[in-house]
């Protein structure tokens, strides 16, 4: 190779060396988020593939992780405890794992799962989970990302769940939720990220979906703001795009038995408008790069 085209190509190598860490200078990340799904913590037996009392150690692990990491808030997408037999019960599982979170000292959002509120009422899970939240559905801001957190714990008689009066697989979103959503997401002008527990990519007669998921969809394609939109509920990990709103299934932490395999994921967002969930143990990685 003579000297000129050596020379030539050294340019061009350390030119586009510049040029990739350029970029990777330019991305910084703005926010991030931890985020953790059916978790089931219960002081029971393994049953079939769901290590109950595992969930504790699962969860000091997640927790220690997030304590790390030092996200702005962390957010539990439902079923952060399984049924029990009592109120006392079951605010006794409640208070067992929330006191293995605590130890963060971050901001928790809860996201309203099927068995959260199973013998519990909603006002009781909300005083005993120490959330920042102490409603089903409501929204905040975060460094310029809207969050809507949706509550579909309510029976087809729209009763709110709670004292063993639904099926797991009759999930709604009242009329006045819907109403609630569509106004919140007009009157926003940031861009938007929906967290739920049921799923709202699917449709009946799928079990795990909300009833009204066609018309919930609706409102998010409507409104050209919603990023992403992650749910739990089916357990394992899954993407689905429809109408070009992705649809992020986080695998359960309650899954098997061991720490090894717990899921929990860490959310970040960055100032180039891309989003990337980075998943430990079981929980996949995913890229949401923003759309032109």
């Amino acid at each position: 190779m003579n000297r000129r085209r050596f020379t030539l190509i050294s340019s061009l190598t350390l030119a586009s060396g510049s040029v990739l860490k350029a970029a990777k200078a330019e991305q910084a990340e703005v926010l991030s988020l931890g985020l953790l799904t059916d978790v089931h913590y219960a002081d029971k037996k393994t049953q079939g593939t769901r290590a109950y009392r595992d969930s504790l150690l699962k969860g000091k692990e997640a927790a220690e992780f997030f304590k790390s990491k030092k996200p702005a808030a962390i957010v539990c997408l439902g079923d952060l405890i399984d049924a029990a037999p009592s109120v006392e019960t079951e605010i006794s599982y409640l208070t067992a794992i929330c006191k293995v979170l605590n130890v963060t000292g971050i901001p928790r959002h809860h996201v309203l799962g099927n068995h959260c509120v199973a013998t519990l009422n909603k006002e009781e899970f909300f005083k005993n989970a120490g959330s920042a939240n102490k409603e089903g559905h409501y929204s905040f801001d975060l460094k310029g990302t809207h969050f809507v957190v949706l509550d579909a714990c309510y029976n087809s008689k729209m009763e709110p769940y709670g004292r063993n009066n639904f099926v797991w697989h009759d999930s709604n979103m009242t009329p006045q939720e819907i109403a609630w959503l569509r106004k919140d997401l007009a009157e926003t002008k940031l861009p938007a990220v929906v967290f739920t527990h049921q799923r709202l990519d699917v449709d009946r007669p799928n079990k795990y979906a909300i009833k009204q998921s066609v018309e919930v969809r609706k409102i998010l394609e409507d409104s050209k703001k919603v990023r992403v939109v992650f749910q739990g509920h089916s357990h394992k990990n899954e993407l689905v795009e429809v109408n070009e709103i992705p649809y992020c299934t986080l695998a359960a932490m309650v899954e098997g038995e061991g720490v090894e395999s717990s899921s929990y994921s860490l959310l970040r967002f960055f100032n180039d408008g891309s989003i990337k969930l980075e998943g430990y143990h079981r929980q996949k990685d995913q890229t949401f790069p923003k759309k032109a």
